[in-house]
């Protein structure tokens, strides 16, 4: 195998499949990327088994060939090289060499027959979206993606097509994200729970074109994404997911309208007395016309005040201040609507459309004279 690349494709192409590259495997020929220049075009595959992802990389080939070579020196190398047209080339011994300008180094490649390559998926029954559209629902829900991995479900998120609409779900125990958006057309039902690390990389390839297109196709164990010249395949977590409806409600006895940007200043300055571990909730004292904000911790206090509309009761309650931010950060509207019942119940900040839901438990709180 033979072909010349310019380094920037070359980079280009390594960032997005080195996200598949496992970081421990007893497969030791899944640590590689995978060249494949047979079939008139060059290709870079890496899969770790539960996510695998195939780009197209521009280049003239000369010999067709393919060859496995560790990802990690691959990446280094290329990456370390001037900024030239890279030659790539093999021998019958697997050897590998990358020679650019005055630079040529020497590495010893795998002939990659084990390698496992992407499941074959058929393309039917597709939905198609805007990669701009993805990208932001899935950036607008995946924080909320539990860490713990003694619950499968919650390690993933709820992807569900319904006629002309797509709604992600995620949640961790102490909340949950919610985001629907319009499709251009109709689909038929689709109901699946995707890995949040596929969704986490994914959401990091994709651009933020609202004309670039990405194709999203099924079955019963994998999804499919496919745009621009990258494929991305994802194994999906089997099961049932939550009931989400039966965990959201309609009542309130106190609603708050309020600047989101203030809010989220506010409780981001709060948060310059939390030390990094330390759970010290911010108290929110909600009154007519005002909300007061509070947080004491071993470094200081801060106390602040931020005009509001208000309806129905007023009420003192806690949260964990991350969890605000997150929600806060995500949302596009200039002011927010917040629900809240009592201080032992959720809140819920949602739109009129609940195009966006984020409901996020309360924390118990000792109060401070």
């Amino acid at each position: 195998m033979k072909f010349v690349c310019s380094k920037s494709n070359l980079i280009s192409g390594l960032q997005i499949v080195q996200k598949a590259v496992p970081s421990k495997t007893t497969m030791s020929v899944l640590e590689c990327i995978f060249v494949d220049a047979t079939e008139g075009m060059i290709k870079f595959i890496a899969n770790d088994m539960e996510l695998g992802i195939q780009t197209i990389v521009e280049g003239n080939i000369i010999e067709r060939g393919f060859i496995a070579i560790e990802a990690k020196f691959f990446i280094d190398i290329i990456r370390k090289l001037p900024d030239s047209d890279v030659t790539i080339e093999t021998d019958s011994s697997c050897k590998v060499t990358i020679s650019c300008e005055k630079s040529k180094f020497n590495l010893i490649g795998r002939k990659g027959d084990d390698f496992t390559f992407l499941p074959s998926i058929e393309k039917i029954d597709g939905v198609s979206m805007s990669q701009f559209t993805l990208r932001n629902v899935i950036q607008q829900t995946i924080f909320s993606i539990s860490e713990n991995d003694t619950n499968k479900m919650m390690a993933g998120e709820l992807f569900e097509v319904d006629g002309d609409q797509v709604k992600l779900v995620s949640l961790d125990g102490h909340r949950i994200s919610i985001r629907k958006v319009k499709l251009s057309e109709n689909y038929n039902y689709k109901k699946v729970i995707v890995p949040g690390k596929a969704l986490n990389e994914i959401s990091k390839i994709l651009s933020d074109s609202t004309e670039r297109m990405v194709n999203i196709y099924f079955t019963d164990k994998h999804i499919l994404f496919e745009f621009d010249k990258t494929t991305v395949v994802s194994r999906l977590i089997e099961g049932e997911y939550f009931s989400i409806d039966q965990m959201l409600s309609s009542d309130y006895e106190t609603k708050m309208t309020i600047n989101r940007r203030e809010f989220l200043d506010c409780i981001d300055r709060a948060t310059l007395l939390v030390k990094e571990g330390d759970k010290k909730p911010v108290i929110i004292s909600i009154t007519d016309g005002k909300m007061e904000l509070k947080i004491n911790s071993t470094i200081g206090s801060m106390d602040e005040e931020i005009d509001i509309d208000k309806q129905g009761k007023d009420l003192m309650i806690g949260f964990n201040p991350k969890f605000l931010i997150d929600a806060l950060r995500v949302i596009d509207d200039e002011s927010v609507d917040i629900y809240l019942v009592n201080p032992k119940a959720p809140c819920f900040i949602r739109d009129k459309e609940s195009t966006y839901v984020y409901l996020v438990l309360p924390v118990n709180f000792t109060t401070v004279d």
